[in-house]
């Protein structure tokens, strides 16, 4: 009974889901989005990394060659602008790389979404009072905690590596400056794998939680999801009047239809098909009318009242019934079936006559 009353028990339907979607409510891990960007920076400075320190050198060197002396007003803004230029272009591909790659790292979570609702300004969002709420609630205290442990996970990790690199720390003073640098950069890119390693497990464990908890907040109650039923189906007066309407307006076509049929084609319990057929003005014989039960019943009586033969042919009844709408002309397999049908009314046509 509680359950009833308000308890969020049953997983949400699939049309509150996309309501969802499209207000841009959906699962996403922020920490999953920023591992795969740092990883792809990576990736990324590795392949073009010495194309963009080999540009800044030369643009250094070019500078320190260029003298001083030689610059004024009217030539620094020129060599400003090349150098800056320069520089842009070397570091395009890495930016470009990392923009492609956060948002492949968001679709890969959410699919594609395209929505302005999250850009409407909602004034509740300027609300202090409210901005204070959510951070000392039970969320944003627990959120901002997770924040601590990611950041002691990431310093445990470091302190590790250092504590392990310590002999080849040491060791640096004895080694030459390009030995020295080139130890230092193996060192960087070591512990720089290992924190990206940790990044993307806690982007992946995080990702989870975020399904979860998306999943648990859209919970509906059995009231609600009946409610959405009803909705869906229309309220339950409408449906009926339509149904009526629908009724009556069948009924209308039968009572103008069926004087003018050729043959009423019945399965005595179920189905009857009205079918006409002018060779003046019809390629085909036409189904002008068609019932199940009451109608069929309507049908016949219609028939009966305006004199218009009817034959029981239960097999094409159904098959009619089943693949030819009213208007239509019937499909070739039925000619040879309907042609016999015809002929026969024919035949007792001239008989009666």
């Amino acid at each position: 009974m509680a359950e009833d009353m308000g308890d969020k028990t049953e997983l949400p339907t699939q049309r509150k889901l996309d309501d969802a979607r499209q207000k841009g409510n959906v699962a996403r891990s922020q920490d999953l989005v920023g591992a795969i960007d740092l990883v792809g920076a990576m990736v990324l400075l590795v392949n073009l990394g010495d194309g963009i320190v080999r540009t800044f050198r030369n643009v250094l060197v070019r500078s320190v060659e260029g003298g001083a002396e030689a610059l004024d007003i009217s030539t620094i803004g020129p060599l400003l602008r090349s150098i800056a230029l320069e520089l842009i272009v070397s570091v395009a591909p890495v930016l470009g790389g990392m923009f492609v790659i956060g948002i492949l790292a968001n679709v890969l979570q959410t699919g594609m979404l395209f929505t302005t609702e999250t850009l409407t300004p909602k004034l509740e969002r300027l609300n202090p009072i409210e901005g204070i709420k959510r951070l000392m609630g039970v969320r944003g205290t627990a959120k901002s905690l997770v924040s601590m442990l990611k950041l002691t996970a990431v310093l445990l990790t470091a302190y590790w590596y250092l504590g392990e690199a310590g002999p080849r720390l040491a060791n640096l003073p004895a080694l030459n400056a390009r030995g020295a640098l080139s130890e230092t950069g193996a060192m960087l890119v070591e512990l720089s794998t290992r924190l990206l390693v940790l990044m993307v497990a806690i982007g992946i464990i995080d990702y989870v939680y975020q399904r979860w908890q998306y999943t648990r907040d859209l919970k509906m109650t059995k009231e609600e999801i009946k409610e959405e039923r009803r909705n869906m189906d229309g309220d339950p007066h409408v449906r009926s009047r339509r149904q009526r309407m629908m009724r009556e307006l069948a009924l209308q076509r039968i009572n103008s239809a069926v004087p003018q049929a050729n043959v009423i084609v019945t399965n005595p319990t179920h189905y009857s098909v009205a079918i006409q057929y002018d060779p003046a003005t019809m390629a085909a014989p036409r189904v002008v009318a068609k019932g199940v039960d009451h109608l069929a019943m309507r049908i016949r009586q219609v028939a009966a009242a305006n004199q218009v033969p009817i034959v029981e042919r239960p097999p094409l009844a159904r098959a009619l019934y089943a693949n030819v709408e009213v208007g239509h002309e019937i499909a070739p397999e039925f000619y040879e079936a309907v042609a016999e049908l015809l002929a026969y009314v024919y035949r007792l046509e001239a008989s009666a006559a």
